[in-house]
């Protein structure tokens, strides 16, 4: 059962979530939208930097002593407490006019994440979630992932080709290609959100970072599926991962193993 104090976490996380809306969906397919290059050559855009800013003020005016990790500041000093924060992923759909981007922003506690709010206002949608208070979506909705119990009956979703390949592992893909029932590149967060909401039954990727899958772990998990590692570690921090409602885990696992055996 969640205790009081996380369901305050995540009424703060929407509160966090409107913020950050407040400042990129009004920037959204603007002409005169600003746009640079980081370091890692990936895009940023002006609505990136405000809508981080934004989360980062109100945490700090409402639970000073926690710390933040976000995709354009970087992180606070390690604390039990801990923010995590992507202000807009699907940055590249965001500059090109494309709707499918939101803003994810996940609590972690003592090394779990509890609390995760997806918000995507291009497409009007959010889904929120907190250990122990279920997975939910708009007009307080619950969520849940599908009953599809085999390979051959799942819908799978993933990336893109390109970001399988540079990860040494478009083989995998391919093998798991073949079993399931059909395919798609949805990317990004929608992909996860789908398959909390029982649309898709696998989602998989490479080079994410924290901030990438943070606030998916908890809407995934606490709408009944499972997500771990590529190499299916309960982890959110070894740059991959594969999310599904469960039934169909293990399974999509044995073929992605095995096709690199």
């Amino acid at each position: 059962m969640a205790s009081p104090a996380l369901a305050d976490d995540l009424a703060l996380a929407l509160r966090l979530a409107d913020a950050a809306d407040a400042q990129t969906l009004p920037r959204f397919d603007a002409a005169d939208l600003e746009v640079s290059l980081k370091a890692d050559r990936t895009h940023v855009t002006e609505a990136d930097l405000a809508a981080e800013r934004a989360i980062r003020e109100l945490i700090a005016a409402e639970r000073p002593g926690d710390g933040v990790f976000g995709e354009e500041f970087g992180a606070s000093a390690p604390t039990s407490r801990r923010w995590i924060i992507d202000p807009i992923d699907g940055t590249a759909n965001y500059l090109r006019g494309v709707p499918a981007w939101g803003t994810m922003i996940a609590l972690e506690i003592d090394g779990a994440v509890s609390v995760g709010v997806v918000s995507m206002p291009a497409l009007g949608r959010r889904w929120w979630a907190a250990t122990g208070l279920g997975a939910w979506t708009d007009g307080d909705r619950r969520v849940s992932v599908s009953d599809v119990a085999s390979l051959d009956e799942a819908s799978l979703s993933f990336q893109s080709i390109d970001q399988w390949r540079r990860a040494g592992h478009l083989d995998e893909l391919l093998a798991l290609q073949e079993r399931v029932w059909r395919d798609r590149a949805y990317g990004d967060i929608w992909s996860y959100m789908l398959l909390a909401e029982g649309r898709v039954d696998i989602v998989g990727e490479f080079d994410v970072k924290e901030y990438d899958i943070a606030a998916a772990v908890a809407i995934v998990r606490e709408a009944g599926g499972r997500f771990t590692s590529f190499e299916g570690a309960d982890r959110i921090d070894t740059l991959s991962a594969l999310a599904s409602n469960g039934l169909v885990h293990d399974a999509a696992l044995a073929v992605l193993h095995g096709a690199s055996a």
